[in-house]
């Protein structure tokens, strides 16, 4: 497994009785890691020094400065480990995470040595804590992780990667630039799913994002991406991508959509490029006569940070369906804007009952964002995230 999974933000969907044992097991593993998680970057030098000496070839998944990684895999490990007593929410995404995994060639051995290497470091670093049940739970609950993705992988039919050319790198503000890649065989993704890219000036250093357009006929793919503070991977694109530049892309994750035969309407809720899959499922409902009632809230500090604003206003002029709200945290003497954080306004609005709740943005607008609404009166299986890190 690699490290561009997942953040950890509260659970939001709806999940199956989990059995008492597996119950049990989970919570022995979330205690032993509320003692370990102090230590990570001790624990992350000793995984990837164990895994490297168990399986070599997994040294070439990874980039070969290894700074930004440190701490990534293992913090991405446990929090999906903590997720065993949520079925509902884990299988979905590791079939995803299996089916993505491919594009290193990975093999049933790697998934034990990343296995060992985990429990290892966590047994060096916990001592006294590491007892026999406490080993098993760890153990159990990775060997159901690892199954579940080698099952998908085997199962896959597409191909583990696709390769893309960029077309047109467009800057639009000194960190925010448009990306428009060109595929000979286009990926099988549908609007609001994202994917895993690797750029030429980064290798080996793969991070998602969503493409902000829906599957065109000729299957060219958009990304909005901005240059984030500390960013590898989203600050080569945005400062050193060219026209001619090889991307590979991974197979497609995430389960945002808008379900058009449930009666319901929507609230989106956006924060700066978090707009991104969003747009693409409007890009997609557009293609359509009828449609439920579409409530956009799009938000960022500034003005500024409302790169897609006047696109999104045309586009709600010619569909009555669609409603955009922008919001801006510092918008004194704006007209027609709403002041505040994206969470502040959107709950204000109440608890938005029979709706359904679709939010994208950075792990901490989606936090601050899905905490408010729950407070709102918010029911949790109205509202949909994918939880993964934007660099």
């Amino acid at each position: 497994m690699t490290a561009d999974a997942i953040s950890p933000i509260p659970r939001v969907a709806p999940a199956r009785e989990a059995p008492p044992a597996v119950t049990a097991m989970v919570e022995l593993i979330r205690d032993t890691w509320r003692q370990a998680e102090p230590y990570t970057p001790e624990i992350s030098q000793f995984f990837y020094g164990m895994l490297f000496t168990l399986a070599p070839a997994t040294r070439d998944f990874f980039p070969i400065n290894m700074e930004s990684q440190r701490g990534r895999l293992v913090r991405a490990l446990v929090h999906i480990v903590q997720m065993v007593d949520r079925p509902d929410d884990l299988a979905p995404f590791l079939r995803q995470l299996g089916r993505d995994h491919r594009k290193f060639g990975v093999v049933p051995t790697h998934y034990e040595a990343v296995g060992t290497a985990l429990l290892a470091a966590l047994k060096r670093q916990l001592g006294p804590a590491w007892t026999t049940q406490v080993e098993r739970a760890w153990a159990e609950a990775y060997t159901i992780i690892a199954r579940s993705m080698q099952d998908a992988a085997a199962a896959s039919e597409y191909p583990p990667s696709w390769v893309g050319t960029v077309a047109e790198h467009r800057r639009l503000s000194w960190d925010l630039a448009l990306i428009r890649v060109e595929l000979e065989h286009p990926v099988p993704y549908n609007a609001g799913q994202y994917l895993s890219i690797e750029v030429p000036q980064r290798p080996r250093l793969w991070r998602y994002f969503s493409p902000a357009n829906a599957p065109r006929p000729d299957g060219s793919l958009e990304f909005h991406v901005r240059a984030v503070e500390g960013g590898w991977v989203s600050r080569a694109i945005v400062s050193h991508t060219q026209s001619g530049d090889t991307w590979r892309i991974g197979p497609p994750m995430g389960r945002l959509s808008v379900d058009r035969k449930s009666g319901r309407d929507v609230v989106m809720v956006a924060g700066g490029t978090g707009l991104s899959p969003l747009r693409a499922v409007l890009d997609e409902l557009g293609q359509w006569g009828t449609n439920p009632k579409v409530t956009l809230f799009y938000g960022g500090t500034t003005l500024d940070d409302l790169y897609d604003l006047e696109q999104l206003r045309a586009m709600a002029s010619t569909n009555p369906w669609l409603t955009v709200c922008p919001v801006v945290e510092k918008a004194e003497g704006l007209p027609g804007f709403e002041q505040g954080t994206l969470a502040d306004v959107v709950s204000r609005h109440g608890a938005w009952q029979n709706h359904d709740v679709l939010v994208a943005g950075s792990p901490a607008m989606i936090r601050a964002t899905v905490s408010r609404m729950l407070v709102a009166g918010t029911a949790l299986d109205q509202i949909r995230y994918d939880p993964f890190t934007i660099d």
